[in-house]
């Protein structure tokens, strides 16, 4: 398969309402569009809906296409997948509601999104658990990630093997760079309406503002606050580097969305058409992480040649504040001792 142009990657991000890059994005208006191949000139034998609350040409719906192609011609038309991208099927509340229901079959929610159903799968968000995309992936792809789908399996949904990517967020400055934790005393830093988010920052000595994201260029331009946090491509589409000088790639957040289907439409598939979906879907997955791994690393260089000064903190000195302050021991509570410890397996000791 074709990599996916930075172009068309950078177009369905500006086509995104920034704020929701980590919670979901917002549905944009129009009419509803399917996207896939043509129809086979039969009826299906198995007609499934996917929702997801991305563009059309973000690379989730980009890989998803594929993956919904092959899909139908590896089945020799047998299952037959609807892509509704953009929230057309309503927002990530009402598609988590309508994929536990029946009403679709497929939904692509964040991480962050489906712990309010499964509070443990908030734990790949936990502040500098990870480094970097290898110690993402060996959790992930491991045993904290097989202990997450069980646990949404109990909630009567099926979660694919392999995450799909939603990035690493990071922290950009106007008064000066971000090297240690130090430099957080006092900052005041605009942070989403996320109690895990809240909590680290505060637990970090900074003061934390929860403000729309509409309100973040002019509240940084005004010295209303001090910083923000976003995964890169947010922070270029937004512009934020006309407000800011310097930006930690602190990689203090993870959040990637979890492929998941209805349990009783998965479990009504027949064992080999099951190994074909979940093949396509899995691969497909993969490849998108690639994607946003090479949009971030272009987006990186756009932001550099406009000025923002990039510098990557050590982890260290904010996972020690971290600990003294009693972060780690408050969500390791909160997650449960086996899940910590699987976390903590695949980036060593937190708490």
């Amino acid at each position: 398969m074709n990599p996916l142009s930075r172009r068309t990657m950078l177009k369905a991000l500006a086509a995104t309402p920034a704020a929701g890059m980590v919670a979901g994005l917002a549905a944009g208006a129009g009419t509803a569009t399917l996207i896939g191949a043509p129809r086979i000139a039969r009826a299906a034998e198995f007609d499934f809906k996917y929702g997801n609350n991305l563009p059309l040409t973000h690379p989730l719906n980009v890989r998803s296409h594929e993956a919904a192609e092959r899909i139908r011609r590896e089945t020799n038309g047998r299952v037959d997948i609807q892509i509704f991208p953009n929230n057309q099927l309503g927002g990530d509340t009402d598609m988590l509601s309508q994929v536990r229901s029946g009403g679709i079959t497929f939904f692509t929610p964040s991480a962050l999104v489906i712990a309010t159903l499964v509070p443990v799968a908030a734990i790949n968000a936990v502040g500098f658990a990870f480094a970097d995309y290898g110690q993402v992936w060996s959790a992930m792809d491991g045993k904290l990630g097989e202990h997450v789908r069980g646990a949404i399996s109990k909630v009567g949904l099926h979660a694919f093997e392999k995450m799909w990517d939603n990035g690493f967020r990071q922290m950009t400055s106007g008064a000066k760079p971000i090297q240690t934790a130090a430099d957080m005393d006092g900052l005041k830093i605009r942070v989403p309406v996320s109690p895990l988010s809240i909590a680290m920052f505060k637990s970090l000595s900074a003061a934390p503002a929860s403000l729309q994201f509409s309100e973040v260029y002019s509240s940084l331009q005004t010295r209303i606050v001090d910083a923000q946090e976003n995964p890169l491509p947010i922070i270029q589409v937004a512009k934020l580097y006309e407000v800011q000088k310097y930006c930690a790639l602190s990689n203090h957040i993870w959040d990637g969305f979890w492929f998941i289907a209805n349990g009783r439409a998965w479990r009504g598939l027949p064992p080999d058409l099951q190994k074909i979906v979940s093949t396509a879907i899995n691969d497909a997955g993969v490849q998108q992480r690639e994607d946003i791994k090479a949009l971030n690393q272009s987006v990186q260089a756009d932001l550099q040649s406009k000025g923002l000064a990039f510098n990557q903190p050590s982890p260290d000195s904010f996972r020690a504040k971290l600990r003294d302050s009693g972060f780690y021991g408050e969500w390791k509570g909160r997650f449960g001792d086996e899940a910590w410890a699987l976390l903590e397996g695949a980036v060593g000791k937190l708490a």
